[in-house]
Parts: structure tokens; sequence; C-alpha cells
């Protein structure tokens, strides 16, 4: 079967020219021979996702005098930061400069603010914020732990360096939201590995509890080594993120139980787990279990 379009992305606004009635679109989309990219673009399913399919389909959509910024930016940049709720549904964000017209459309978010040259960097012929910008920008403007957590990812991925992302929000003035993002950017992370991660520890730092460490590593003594997502190792507690995704199966839980069994008859390590139901929300379960782990009494929740 022929590859529509040779797999380069289209408009769905431009499906006709392809020979595509609605009704072609959206069985299309249903049988998965098309695949949607973002908001108002698809493409034939069989091609690869990347960096260059990426730039191609922002180039469909991104005006001639905007921005791309935020979870979208990153995205262009290689890495997820959406929230949860936002990850398989991604609308383009663009910024424009005060005085030009906001973009307006359905499918895009748009706003203006103040971006200095060296906050603009050329991706193949398109204008996206700098990823130190980006950062910075998602640290101010997102929710608290989904801020951190895509801090960590871009940093984890290294787009950004932390150092250097420190340096640059403590420098910023009159920003919205700039006194979440310095009390944040000291708390960014390469070394974690999940947004579940960074959510938990985002909960552990707000409760007041110390910095634990990242992916600490345990010798086994086998030659081979345990990672602890999160570890207070003066205390022997171990910090852990059990998300949806490979923690939920039979399996899974059966293998986490032996580990966790294993490290406390052998090393002494007791757990605080976390999850999405008690990391978030109002039942302070969690950071309760941990504070008497470490003979520490939580903050209250803010969030």
């Amino acid at each position: 079967m022929a590859v529509l379009n040779v797999g380069a992305p289209f408009l769905v606004s431009d499906a006709r020219h392809l020979g595509l009635s609605p009704h072609d679109v959206r069985e299309g989309v249903r049988c998965g021979r098309l695949r949607r990219v973002f908001a108002g673009v698809l493409v034939d399913a069989s091609a690869e996702d990347g960096k260059e399919l990426r730039l191609a389909s922002a180039r469909l959509v991104v005006p001639e005098h905007a921005v791309v910024c935020d979870d979208f930016a990153a995205w262009l940049f290689g890495v997820e930061t959406h929230a949860p709720a936002d990850r398989f549904e991604i609308v383009p964000s663009f910024v424009v400069p005060h005085g030009r017209n906001r973009i307006a459309s359905s499918r895009a978010r748009t706003r203006q603010t103040v971006f200095p040259d060296a906050d603009v960097v050329d991706l193949d012929g398109l204008r996206v914020t700098s990823p130190i910008r980006t950062a910075s920008d998602l640290l101010r403007r997102r929710w608290r732990p989904y801020a951190l957590a895509a801090a960590d990812a871009m940093a984890h991925a290294k787009v950004i360096d932390v150092v250097e992302l420190r340096e640059f929000v403590a420098a910023l003035r009159r920003f919205p939201g700039v006194r979440q993002a310095q009390e944040l950017a000291p708390r960014v992370d390469a070394r974690s590995e999940s947004h579940g991660e960074s959510w938990q520890r985002c909960r552990i730092l707000d409760a007041g509890f110390p910095t634990p460490a990242v992916q600490h590593v345990v010798e086994r003594g086998d030659g081979r080594i345990w990672r602890l997502d999160m570890a207070f190792v003066e205390h022997g507690v171990a910090s852990e993120y059990d998300g949806r995704e490979f923690h939920s199966e039979d399996d899974d839980v059966a293998r986490d139980v032996a580990r966790r069994s294993d490290l406390r008859k052998r090393f002494g390590w007791r757990f605080s787990i976390g999850n999405r139901e008690n990391i978030f929300g109002t039942d302070p379960a969690f950071e309760l279990r941990l504070g008497e782990l470490l003979g520490m009494a939580p903050r209250a929740r803010t969030w």
C-alpha cells in the first residue's frame, strides 16, 4: 500500500487535496492508517516519529511572527513535558511580541510576552524559545508538581544544563510565576527518570523533608546493583513511585514486593511508596508514613 503524502504530515483542512474525504479521514484515524501528530495535523501511520517529522508538522501551523513555546517547544526538542491529560492531544503553543495580534485559533494556544533575541533559537527555520527559556517558562507557568517534572525531563534528556537553568531563573524579574520558578529551579535533578518520581519529590520537599538522593545505588554484593528512586541514606529510608505503566500488573507487583523485601532483610531499608492516588489529592497518608520513618512531622498540603 502506498504511503500517503509520501510520509509527510499534512493539515486536516488539506486532506481533500490528497483525495481524502472527511469520512476517509475519520476512518483512517479510527482504523490506524492515519496518525494524529497534534491537533489539526495528520500523517501516514507508517511514518516514523522523530525530529524531522515534528519540525515538518510544526511548520504547517506556526505563523511567521510567532515563536514556538512551552510544551510544544519541549516536544520539538524531543522531550515530553505535557501534563497527563494533554499527552494524547498535543496543542501547539506560541508566543508573540507585545503589540502583535494573538493567533485566533481553537487549535493553538497563544500569548503575548517579552522575549529578547537571546531567548529564541532557530530550528531548521522555525523560531523556538531556547531550551533554557522553555524550561524556565514551564517552571513559572505550570502547576507546581508538573512544573518540576517538566524541567526534570528536559534536564534528564540533556536538553538543558541544571546549573545554567538555576542561574537563568535567579535573574528573572517581573514575570508572572517567578517566585515558584525560583523555588523549584534548585530542585531540578537530571537523574529523575519519570514524571511520577518528580511529582513525588515535589511532594516530599514541599512537606518540609530533606532532599533525598535520587536514583541511589545499592550494591547487591553479586556484582549487580539496585537503584532506589529516592533515598534518605542516613535514615535507611527509601521512597519510590509506583506508576501505573510499570507497577500495576501482577508480575510487576510481585517483583516490587520481592525486591523491597530483600532490601529490607539484607540492608534494613524501610519504604514509603507513592502512587498517583496518594501523591495527589488531600489525603496526607504518604507524607505521614514518610515522616514517621524519618522522625519528622510533615507540613500541611498546599496542592
